[in-house]
């Protein structure tokens, strides 16, 4: 991925950007080009990424031990030259992402972290924590029974470039009229790109050390 240095994205910054947009693109090359679109959690304690896939999604045939690439992806939005102090100005697109490059691995249903159900339960614990004890809703022999239809993997992660460009390369000025022209729109596009940039703390036209909170 091109990144310019003033928007390159520490790792502690690239795992807060995966761990707050989850669903990415898995890239592998298997006699071609194959991707899957995916919920895939980043597992700081063992540097590794965690997921499952249809056991009919043919991508995960062939690919134990083989090099990926997992794509993580922020809000993004089209931004007007309209909004800058500065003209000349031509229009731009603003976005924040994460590249992720690691071997896929199988895990094992035999091991007690490795086994479709770990993952699912780590996977919902995420996202709706208490669901995982409803058996009205999902009870022990039904989630067994659907879990026979999925495989569940790790990424063994080796390298991770990730990049925000939020306009945080432009003067003030222009900072400022984009982050109130974002502010004030009624496109979602904008409004989560907006929020995006408050939760990082770029873009809106403030020194750095006078940023909300993120």
């Amino acid at each position: 991925m091109y990144i310019p240095a003033a928007m390159s994205l520490t790792d502690a910054e690239a795992v807060s950007l995966i761990d707050n947009h989850p669903f990415a693109l898995l890239i592998s090359n298997q006699d071609g080009l194959v991707a899957s679109h995916l919920p895939l959690l980043f597992d700081s304690d063992r540097r590794r990424i965690i997921g499952h896939m249809a056991r009919a999604n043919g991508q995960w045939r062939a690919l134990d031990g083989q090099a990926v690439l997992a794509v993580f992806s922020g809000p993004h939005a089209y931004i007007s030259p309209r909004w800058y102090q500065a003209k000349p100005a031509v229009p731009t697109w603003n976005y924040s992402a994460a590249h992720v490059y690691g071997t896929f691995k199988l895990l094992d249903d035999k091991e007690d972290d490795g086994s479709v159900a770990a993952v699912l339960k780590h996977t919902i614990a995420r996202f709706e924590p208490d669901l995982w004890q409803d058996e009205t809703l999902m009870p022990k022999d039904y989630v067994g029974k659907l879990s026979k239809a999925i495989v569940a993997f790790e990424i063994v992660v080796e390298r991770i470039e990730a990049k925000a460009k939020l306009g945080q390369h432009r003067k003030m000025g222009d900072q400022e009229g984009v982050s109130a022209a974002l502010k004030s729109s009624e496109r979602l596009d904008d409004m989560a790109l907006y929020r995006e940039m408050k939760r990082m703390g770029l873009g809106l036209g403030i020194e750095p050390d006078t940023a909300p909170d993120q």
